[in-house]
């Protein structure tokens, strides 16, 4: 029987457009792709070009969201009441929306960036800021998150679909949570120990992420592609 594992990369955080044909080389071996609404980093030149490609390449497009901080390319974290923070990404969502949508795409999941990711995880304040302006945009967006997260589960409540996300390129703390990016054994830079890191989640998350800035970060998605491939893995978008 096969089973189905979606690919997903970060894209479009740049400031001088494609990394060499890195970012490119990246999105073609994904299912999915997180394009930066603009918020803490990429231009709208970029964001453009990332649609465009995906949508040629046939690859799903969502939505990454994050604090306006493009100082600290949203990994900052930033204390926001509910009514703040849903302004803030409605104006993300109608932007790169109307981009997706000039080039022939939509997009059709959000997933939060950097420290809003793991803020909305247990907050339900800031969680609630985000659900409310992706229903208000657009109630058929999924969200995107760790299984645990209560993003999720408030999500799920609320009638919107939820996608389960691993990290194959991130360390783990015992209790499931991502090592601090600033602590040891934060990133994950051995292709080998991504591959096998990504077969261990892939039975229990419907997503599997790969950073773009990690380093090797080419090599490395090749390699846990090839091996998720070999296992019987369908690497593809779930409908």
């Amino acid at each position: 029987m096969t089973r189905i594992l979606d690919l997903n990369v970060d894209m479009g955080e740049s400031i001088d457009g494609w990394l060499h044909g890195t970012d490119q080389d990246l999105l073609l071996l994904a299912s999915s792709v997180n394009v930066c609404t603009g918020a803490y980093a990429g231009t709208t030149e970029l964001i453009t070009e990332t649609c465009q490609v995906a949508v040629a390449s046939g690859v799903r497009i969502g939505a990454q969201v994050g604090y306006r901080d493009r100082a600290g390319f949203g990994r900052r974290p930033r204390d926001m009441s509910t009514t703040q923070l849903h302004d803030e990404i409605a104006e993300q969502l109608d932007t790169i929306s109307h981009i997706a949508k000039r080039v022939g795409g939509a997009i059709t999941y959000v997933k939060p960036h950097g420290a809003l990711y793991h803020r909305v995880h247990h907050d339900p304040i800031q969680a609630e800021g985000l659900l409310g302006a992706v229903i208000e945009h657009n109630p058929d967006l999924a969200i995107m998150g760790m299984p645990d997260a209560l993003t999720l589960a408030l999500a799920a409540e609320r009638g919107l679909g939820t996608i389960t996300e691993g990290f194959a390129d991130r360390g783990y703390t015992p209790d499931g949570l991502l090592v601090a990016r600033d602590q040891p054994g934060a990133l994950l830079d051995s292709p080998d120990a991504a591959a096998a890191q990504a077969l261990q989640l892939a039975t229990r998350i419907d997503s599997l992420c790969v950073h773009s800035d990690s380093p090797d970060a080419l090599e490395l998605i090749t390699r846990v592609r090839s091996t998720l491939e070999a296992h019987g893995y369908l690497v593809q978008a779930r409908a």
